[in-house]
């Protein structure tokens, strides 16, 4: 095994490691935020000035995030599959009294 191939396993393991102990965290720091978002800096301060998403300023500089307020954040403004629309159609139909 060359040392390239183990230091690359070496990192993946150092990742793996570090989402695992952000998925425990209740409060998440900017950096953290961006990462659990898939976001870069950029986008997640932009998030942030437009009260987009839900952040916290503790003393009035450093953001932090509720972890599920992120995840009720990420879950909202949810697409319609299509079996769930053509299951408001058949409601409507039965409700309208239509048969077609």
């Amino acid at each position: 095994m060359s040392t390239d191939y183990i230091i690359q396993k070496l990192e993946s393991i150092e990742k793996m490691l570090i989402e695992q102990n952000m998925l425990k965290k209740e409060v998440l720091n900017f950096n953290e935020a961006a990462v659990y978002l898939e976001v870069s800096h950029s986008h997640l301060y932009k998030l942030t000035s437009t009260n987009t998403i839900p952040a916290y300023k503790p003393n009035g500089k450093k953001l932090y995030f509720n972890r599920e307020e992120l995840n009720k954040w990420l879950l909202t403004n949810r697409q319609a599959s299509i079996s769930d629309i053509e299951e408001d159609v058949s409601q409507f139909k039965l409700k309208s009294g239509r048969t077609k």
